[in-house]
């Protein structure tokens, strides 16, 4: 009888512990629009902190081109019932990387640590085919083009807009145009990242365009203002207005259209001298 009460008082305990515990929305960071990644159960918010979540690109975009990426997150602040994150790294599917890489083809592995503008430090891990295989000395080279290409691009930019880089498909194509000189590579990916450390610069990025056009739009919205504001003319003054407009327009109809020949040969400028017509008489037979 003892043993059959302890494990009835133990089922009641775990079923108190589930209800218990609380919905959590996970929301992903300014930098991909604080969308919902999930939702979680926890007792507290502290447990929920460094839990990591992993979602596929697609899901946060509604694009089926982007389901081979895979995007992860850790929860780093939790406010009420939501539970907010910062990217940790990305990496691409396995079935995706298989059909990049085939039998008698070469592919090239490089892994770079890149510090941005704002001070985060990344690991980037890209890689490049070829449509045959090729020497040492010429994976050497394009691994230095991949290398340039990268850390150019993290000089100007903010950890955000690096990802976007990435994820965009833009770092790709740009490290493809600098290897293409110096060989034909086939096909250029970044199959990894990894955020080794996060930003401790906060920048702040100017926009002078919107500002420049709110400037214009300014003041034509007050002269739109101010013809709506203006009083509508009344018929009286409306008529004044259309009174010496008519008088001009018949003026015009009456005056006659004289045009002397003086005037007309100094607009041509050439001198005319009539002709004399030359009139023959009629001989009869009576006057011969």
């Amino acid at each position: 009888m003892a043993k059959a009460r302890a494990r009835t008082t133990t089922a009641r305990k775990v079923k108190d512990r589930w209800k218990s515990k609380n919905w959590y929305n996970v929301l992903a960071p300014p930098s991909f629009d604080n969308a919902t990644i999930a939702e979680t159960l926890a007792d507290t918010s502290e447990s929920l902190i460094d839990r990591i979540t992993g979602v596929s690109l697609q899901d946060m975009t509604n694009d089926f081109r982007k389901s081979h990426i895979t995007l992860f997150f850790r929860i780093n602040k939790v406010e009420g019932t939501n539970a907010h994150t910062e990217f940790i790294g990305h990496t691409l599917t396995s079935d995706y990387l298989r059909r990049m890489i085939r039998r008698r083809k070469s592919k090239i592995d490089g892994v770079y640590d890149v510090t941005t503008r704002d001070q985060a430090v990344l690991r980037v891990k890209p890689f490049a085919t070829t449509d045959k295989r090729i020497q040492s000395s010429q994976k050497k080279v394009i691994r230095e083009a991949m290398k340039k290409t990268i850390f150019d691009q993290a000089k100007t930019n903010v950890m955000s807009d690096f990802i976007k880089i990435i994820l965009d498909g833009r770092m790709g194509s740009e490290i493809y145009k600098n290897c293409k000189k110096l060989y034909p590579v086939k096909r250029i990916e970044i199959y990894k990242t990894a955020v080794v450390s996060q930003p401790t610069i906060v920048i702040e990025e100017k926009k002078p365009k919107k500002e420049e056009k709110e400037k214009v739009e300014e003041p034509a919205k007050k002269e739109k203002k101010e013809e709506e504001t203006k009083e509508p003319k009344t018929r009286e003054e409306l008529k004044t207005e259309e009174i010496p407009k008519e008088k001009a327009v018949q003026e015009n109809l009456e005056k006659p259209e004289k045009k002397s020949k003086k005037t007309a040969v100094k607009k041509s400028g050439k001198t005319t001298t009539p002709k004399k017509t030359k009139t023959k008489k009629k001989t009869t037979k009576k006057e011969e």
